[in-house]
C-alpha cells in the first residue's frame, strides 16, 4: 500500500534484487537478498533530558498515571500538569479499557515490580485481576521525532530517535537513572460484569520504596459484542513467511503454524475480517525484507498443460479461520507490480519468470485457465462467496483491463481494490479502499452503500497525520475510528500487519518508509501502543453504530439530544478533515478524540437508562 514516489536511490535498492525483466528467463530459484540498512545503530542513543527538570526530582521512585493518547520519551520528566495518582475509565461490558502508568527516577533503581488487585464495587461485585494485563512498553528506534509533521516518504535513514511502542510481558525491571518507563494496563471488562463503579490499587514497589496508584472503572449498562461480530471491516495485510524467517523455522512446518496461530490472534481479537493470500509470487516488486511468496503454485507440466497446487493456500486460510478471521479472503493479484509472473516448469524443474502485460493474449489466456481452476477450488471449499480478487494501486488503464478480464470470465467474482479514488471504478469494485487523502464525495459514498458495495480507507507512508507510525501521537490511532464513522466508511485497511524490517524488536525503521509504517504487531504476537489505540477507535465505531440504532428506536428526548450532539461532532470531523480542501496543518486530533469519548459516554449513559 505505497503511494509515495520513490527516490532514485530507493528505486535502485529495490531493482538490485529483482530478477531480470525479460520475456522468458529460466533460472534456479535464488534466495532474494534482503535490502539492508546502510546505517549503524547505537540502540542506547537518547535525546538528552532536561537536567534542570531532573535535578528538581526528589530521589527515589516516582509513579503516576499518564495519558494513553501521548507518548512519554525515555529521558523526559513527565509533566506534573499531565499526570495523576488516580485514573478513571468508562466502558461497556465486553470492552477493553487502557491506562498507562509511568515510572521514573533521577536514580538507578533495581527490581521494580507492579501488582494490581481485583476491581471491586461498593456492592461487592468483582472484576478479577486476571482480566487485567500489564505490559512493559519498550522503546524502539524511529527515523523521525515524536509528532513529526510535514515530512515526506523519502525517509531520513541516518536519524535515530527512541519511541515507546512495543509491549513486553514482565515480572520486574530495572530503571536507569534519569529515565522513564511506561507500563501499559489493559482491562478487559467481562461481558457478564455488573454495571457499577469499580476500584483497584496498583502498587509499584522497588528496592528503595513503593508508590500506590488508584485505578477506577465505571461499567455502563450496555454490552459491546465480541470482536468477531463487529461490523467494522478491518483489513491488515499479512505476510506469514515473515514469521518463519524471524523464528528460523521451516515455512509451513508444524512449528511455523503454531507460531502463526498465536501471531494472528491479536488481529482476530481486534475484529480482523480479511485473510491476505497470494496467488502469485512477490506481487509488490520485492519491496519487503521477506518477500511474499505465492500460496498457489502455478505449474506448467511437461505436456504443456497447467496445474495449480493450493496446499499452502488451504492451510493458511483454514488456520486463520480457526482463530476467528473468517469473513473475507483476498487473493493478490491479477496485477503484480511490473507485470512479473512466476511458474514452475515441469520439464526443467526450474522456476520461470515472465512478463504478462494485461493487454496481451498470453495474460488473458493464462488467467482464464487459472480462474477456471481457482473458482472450482473455492466453490469446492465453500469459500467462493467470501473471496475477492485483489488489485493494489496500479495505473487506472491497467486496472480497468484487469477488471474487464475478471468480469468477462464471470460476473460472480468479487473484486477489492486499494488506491486512489477513481469514479470510473466505483461501480466495478465490490470492496473499494481509498487512500485517506483521495476521498470520494458524500454522494458517491451513498451510491455505493445503496448498491451493497463496501468502502474503506487506508493510510500508508502518507499523509503525515493521522497515521500509525511509531512516532505518531497515539490519539491519531484512535481517531481513525471516529474518522470512519464521520465519513461513512465501512472500515480500515493497512499495509501491513507484520511486514517487519530487519530487526523489529529494536529498530522500527525501514529503508524506504517512516518507522512503523509497515507493521502493527511485534514478534511473539506482542501488541503495541499503536495497535491498541487503533483497536480503541474500532470499538468507538462499533459503539456509535449501536447507539445510533438504539437512538432511532427511542422516544427519550435526552437520548435524541445527545445523539444530535454526537452527530454534530462527526459532521464537524467530516468538514474539517476534508482532504480535498485542507491547506496546511490539520485540526487538533487529540481534542476530537477527547470530545468523541465524552459524546459516546454521555449517549451511552442515556441509552442505558432509557432501555432499563
Amino acid at each position: 500500500m505505497k503511494t509515495n514516489k520513490l527516490t532514485a536511490a530507493s528505486l535502485l535498492l529495490i531493482c538490485a534484487h529483482l530478477p531480470a525483466q525479460i520475456e522468458r528467463q529460466q533460472i534456479t530459484v535464488p534466495t532474494v537478498p534482503l535490502p539492508q540498512p546502510h546505517y549503524q545503530v547505537e540502540y542506547a542513543i537518547d535525546l538528552p533530558g532536561d537536567s534542570v527538570e531532573w535535578n528538581m526530582q526528589k530521589p527515589g521512585l516516582h509513579a503516576a498515571f499518564g495519558s494513553t493518547d501521548e507518548l512519554y520519551l525515555r529521558t523526559d520528566v513527565p509533566s506534573s500538569a499531565k499526570i495523576a495518582g488516580t485514573w478513571k475509565g468508562i466502558g461497556w461490558k465486553g470492552e477493553r479499557l487502557n491506562a498507562q502508568a509511568l515510572v521514573w527516577s533521577p536514580d538507578s533503581i533495581n527490581q521494580v515490580r507492579l501488582s494490581i488487585s481485583d476491581l471491586v464495587s461498593s456492592r461487592g461485585q468483582v472484576i478479577s485481576r486476571n482480566q487485567i494485563r500489564l505490559n512493559l512498553v519498550r522503546y524502539v528506534v524511529s527515523n523521525f521525532p515524536y509528532a513529526a509533521k510535514n515530512f515526506t516518504c523519502d525517509v531520513a535513514l541516518d536519524s535515530v530517535y527512541l519511541m515507546p511502542d512495543r509491549f513486553e510481558p514482565f515480572e520486574r525491571f530495572d530503571l536507569g537513572s534519569r529515565s522513564v518507563r511506561p507500563v501499559w494496563i489493559s482491562i478487559d471488562i467481562p461481558a457478564t460484569a455488573e454495571a457499577d463503579d469499580y476500584h483497584s490499587a496498583v502498587e509499584i514497589s522497588s528496592s528503595t520504596g513503593s508508590v500506590t496508584l488508584e485505578l477506577n472503572v465505571t461499567v455502563q449498562n450496555l454490552t459491546l459484542p465480541h470482536p468477531h461480530e463487529w461490523e467494522f471491516r478491518l483489513d491488515l495485510w499479512q505476510n506469514p513467511w515473515v514469521i518463519a524467517r524471524y523464528n528460523h523455522v521451516e515455512p509451513w512446518s508444524s512449528e511455523h503454524k503454531l507460531l502463526l496461530r498465536n501471531h494472528l490472534q491479536a488481529y482476530a481479537d481486534a475484529g480482523g475480517k480479511f485473510i491476505t493470500t497470494y496467488a502469485v509470487h512477490s506481487p509488490w516488486a520485492d519491496n519487503s525484507y521477506m518477500i511474499e511468496d505465492t500460496m498457489i503454485e502455478w505449474i506448467k507440466t511437461a505436456e504443456d498443460s497447467w496445474m495449480f497446487d493450493y496446499s499452502i493456500f488451504d492451510q493458511y486460510v483454514e488456520l486463520a479461520m480457526e482463530v476467528g478471521i473468517d469473513k473475507a479472503i483476498t487473493l493478490y493479484t491479477p496485477l503484480p507490480w511490473g507485470n512479473r509472473f512466476r511458474y514452475l516448469d515441469g520439464r526443467s524443474g526450474q522456476y520461470i519468470y515472465e512478463k504478462w502485460a494485461p493487454d496481451s493474449d498470453r495474460y488473458r489466456a493464462l488467467w482464464k485457465i487459472f480462474m477456471d481452476d481457482l473458482k472450482a477450488h473455492l466453490i469446492g471449499k465453500g469459500w467462493f462467496e467470501k473471496s475477492y480478487l485483489g488489485i493494489n494501486e496500479n495505473p487506472i488503464e491497467l486496472t480497468l483491463m484487469a477488471v474487464k478480464m475478471i468480469r468477462e470470465h464471470s460476473p460472480d467474482w468479487k473484486i477489492t481494490y486499494a488506491g486512489n479514488w477513481h469514479a470510473e471504478l466505483s461501480s466495478l469494485i465490490d470492496d473499494y479502499s481509498v487512500v485517506i487523502n483521495s476521498q470520494p464525495s458524500a454522494q458517491e459514498m451513498r451510491e455505493r452503500t445503496a448498491k451493497g458495495l463496501t468502502t474503506t480507507f487506508y493510510v500508508c507512508c502518507n499523509p503525515p497525520q493521522p497515521n500509525n507510525f511509531v512516532f505518531s501521537p497515539p490519539a491519531e490511532g484512535r481517531f481513525l475510528g471516529l474518522y470512519a464513522a464521520a465519513f461513512g466508511y465501512d472500515g480500515f485497511l493497512r499495509w501491513a500487519y507484520d511486514a517487519w524490517p530487519a530487526d523489529p524488536i529494536r529498530d522500527a525503521r525501514h529503508v524506504l518508509w517512516p518507522a512503523g509504517d509497515c507493521f502493527l504487531v511485534y514478534p511473539g504476537g506482542n501488541s503495541c501502543i499503536r495497535f491498541e489505540k487503533l483497536r480503541e477507535g474500532i470499538a468507538d465505531y462499533e459503539k456509535i453504530n449501536i447507539l445510533r440504532k438504539a437512538a432511532s428506536l427511542s422516544a427519550d428526548q435526552n437520548v435524541k439530544r445527545l445523539q444530535g450532539a454526537l452527530d454534530l461532532l462527526l459532521k464537524k470531523i467530516a468538514a474539517e478533515f476534508d482532504f480535498s480542501r485542507i491547506d496546511g496543518s490539520l485540526p487538533d486530533i487529540a481534542r476530537f478524540v477527547e470530545e468523541g469519548k465524552t459524546a459516546i459516554n454521555n449517549l451511552s449513559d442515556a441509552v442505558a437508562v432509557s432501555e432499563n
